[in-house]
């Protein structure tokens, strides 16, 4: 099996980390696993990552937000004569041409994490490339029924081959976020941060993620503590607004958390807000682990995973996006009703075990694989 991507560990991100907990996952079950992916330096690197061989090919140059490295379809012909299955993950453009161009592996299965949205210059040119990537592969994984639907370029090939684009769920190590942490260490980070309720967003500060209209929310809500864990390149103009809104404490921004101490965040919040408003987020894994977490989960509906994962009124709250009044109305909602909260909790901490823990996601990938 060879997994190609742009990046892998110890990068961190949600794709990237997707990638990894299938690659190990597969190296745990017998499986022979590469990955290919760029180097964030201008040489070619391999080296083994928890047992997995990964080659880091020489990065030249950057184009929308896509590393391009001009070795990579000769890496990819290497690692891939001999594979079973090369598995893409798209969208990463010069991935897929790498393999339009060398059409490395007995099969090929691509997981189509989401559309192009925001660079729609790129995507005038690449769409023809991807159509005929799509329509050479074997499979095709999403990891929620909405996407499928509101995606122009999955629609046609599901509508006119439905056994070709498949749902398998994404998945992530539920018990590390559901086991218990020390309750003292809970309520010391409480108290560090203060309020009577936290709600809790964990993401990198991005145009799709919509902290700006957590913030509008939390200038709605005098008795809600907004807790913002992540980092990006947002995150000056953000804490401008939340000083301009004269949120005070009431917006902690932690930055970026190790990850070993993430849970610790989750269990400390009292709910979990995603107030995503664009397509680009085509599920929040980070849902995933607020709901392993036994976290409530508040949503936005974008015809994605986001209301797939997130069921209103069972595992929590879905809202408009770009709604702050009906974000603020949400969350006040679930401040003022503990009952409510647990009962959202309960649900969503059984959905995580049942259907997103990565034992589940990596069988049934392999059967896709058979």
């Amino acid at each position: 099996i060879l997994h190609v991507y742009k990046d892998y560990a110890p990068v961190v991100g949600g794709i990237e980390n997707h990638i990894r907990w299938l690659a190990e996952g597969f190296q745990a079950r017998g499986h022979r696993v590469d990955v290919l992916v760029t180097n964030t330096a201008r040489r070619t690197r391999r080296e083994t990552i928890a047992g997995v061989d990964v080659t880091k090919c020489a990065r030249q140059v950057n184009v929308s937000s896509a590393p391009v490295a001009l070795s990579m379809p000769w890496h990819l012909h290497r690692l891939g004569r001999n594979a079973d299955v090369v598995h893409l993950h798209a969208p990463y453009p010069p991935g897929e041409l790498a393999q339009l161009l060398v059409q490395a592996g007995r099969r090929t299965v691509i997981t189509y994490h989401s559309d192009i949205i925001k660079q729609a210059t790129l995507l005038r040119f690449y769409a023809p490339f991807l159509r005929r990537i799509l329509a050479r592969a074997d499979r095709i994984l999403v990891s929620n029924p909405p996407y499928i639907q509101s995606s122009s370029f999955l629609r046609p090939i599901a509508q006119a081959t439905p056994e070709k684009v498949q749902v398998v769920h994404f998945g992530i190590h539920v018990e590390r976020f559901a086991a218990p942490q020390p309750p003292a260490a809970v309520e010391q980070l409480r108290s560090q941060i203060g309020g009577e309720a936290l709600a809790l967003f964990v993401g990198r500060l991005r145009y799709y993620k919509g902290v700006e209209v957590f913030l509008q929310a939390l200038a709605r809500t005098p008795r809600i503590t907004g807790v913002i864990v992540g980092s990006g390149a947002l995150e000056a103009e953000l804490r401008a607004l939340a000083g301009r809104l004269g949120l005070g404490e009431r917006a902690h921004f932690a930055g970026s958390v190790p990850d070993d101490r993430l849970p610790l965040y989750y269990q400390a919040a009292d709910m979990f807000v995603l107030p995503s408003i664009h397509r680009s987020e085509s599920l929040g894994i980070v849902l995933l682990e607020a709901m392993a977490s036994g976290l409530p989960l508040i949503s936005t509906e974008l015809g994605t995973g986001t209301s797939y994962v997130n069921r209103h009124e069972q595992t929590g709250l879905v809202v408009p996006p770009g709604d702050a009044d009906a974000l603020a109305g949400a969350m006040t909602a679930l401040a003022a009703d503990p009952e409510l909260r647990r009962r959202y909790g309960e649900a969503a901490q059984h959905r995580a075990r049942t259907e997103f823990d990565v034992e589940t996601m990596v069988r049934n990938v392999e059967a896709v694989y058979q």
